[in-house]
């Protein structure tokens, strides 16, 4: 009785932390990664990549926790989010709220290892993941705070390699992140357009109207322009230019599925965004070998 309630209950934490759907933690994990090896010039020491890959995972979910637990009584008026665990009543909000605190603090203890230049850097990543959910009440551009909540790895990552954050290409890096982030973002959010407006909730596929898919695209060129540059900083070989061109055709190929603004299409187009993020790291690992 014991083990199938515990099972019950792990499958509702599972689908609150969304380990069903690790498309984000992906878009989460690229951005990370690519900072890891711009920082270390290569492969980085096994123990950050183990720590940084666990963190990730770790602070997605705590961020879709405190997500669904702001998001509670919206949620259950959209077509995408309403049989998540506390819109439909699997799940209790004291229940969530145990379960976002708890995935924090196995997060710090993930995090231990690293120097004090990082570990000073987890205090805004928690700030930010909590925050993030309440942004959406107060301002137009929501994805902008998510942009700068799934960038802070990179200065992370770079304080955790060297010490210290190499601050112009952490910067360089963030901001690539940050249009990227928000090109995607801009997608995911129109599928939601319809639902979004009637309930009155904000985004950039509601700000943006129908200059959507242009701002998309100047988004995602920026961010592949901004990634170029911090390659060449770098003397980057071809095969980092190379993925940055095949990232290019997907994003291109993304503006042509939404061409219609489909909810189908739009989710197929924001979840293809992993594609890109590999694509920009296999090309730098290839230009970075390990040896």
């Amino acid at each position: 009785m014991i083990r199938e309630r515990l099972r019950e209950r792990w499958q509702v934490w599972a689908q609150l932390m969304r380990l069903d759907k690790p498309v984000g933690i992906y878009l989460l994990l690229w951005p990370t990664l690519w900072a890891l090896w711009f920082a270390a010039g290569g492969l980085p020491p096994l123990l950050l990549l183990a720590i940084f890959v666990a963190g990730t995972v770790l602070m997605r979910s705590a961020g879709c926790v405190i997500n669904d637990l702001a998001d509670r009584k919206f949620d259950g008026h959209v077509e995408r989010t309403r049989q998540r665990p506390l819109a439909s009543g699997r799940a209790r909000p004291a229940e969530a709220l145990i379960l976002f605190v708890v995935l924090g603090l196995i997060s710090l203890a993930v995090a231990a290892p690293l120097n004090a230049a990082a570990l000073w850097l987890t205090v805004p990543a928690i700030v930010l993941a909590a925050s993030y959910p309440f942004a959406k009440r107060f301002h137009s551009l929501p994805q902008a705070h998510l942009g700068i909540a799934f960038s802070w790895g990179i200065p992370m990552a770079s304080a955790a390699v060297s010490g210290a954050v190499d601050w112009p290409m952490s910067t360089l890096l963030m901001a690539a992140n940050l249009c990227w982030v928000i090109a995607y973002d801009t997608l995911y959010a129109m599928v939601d357009r319809d639902d979004d407006l009637r309930i009155g909730v904000k985004s950039s596929a509601i700000l943006f109207g129908r200059f959507d898919r242009l701002i998309v695209g100047l988004l995602q060129t920026a961010a592949l322009l901004l990634l170029a540059f911090a390659g060449w900083r770098v003397a980057l070989g071809w095969p980092y230019y190379a993925g940055l061109l095949l990232a290019a055709i997907f994003a291109a190929h993304q503006l042509w599925q939404v061409r219609h603004r489909e909810r189908a299409a739009c989710f197929s187009a924001f979840v293809g965004n992993n594609r890109i993020g590999a694509l920009v790291f296999l090309g730098l690992a290839v230009s970075l070998p390990p040896f």
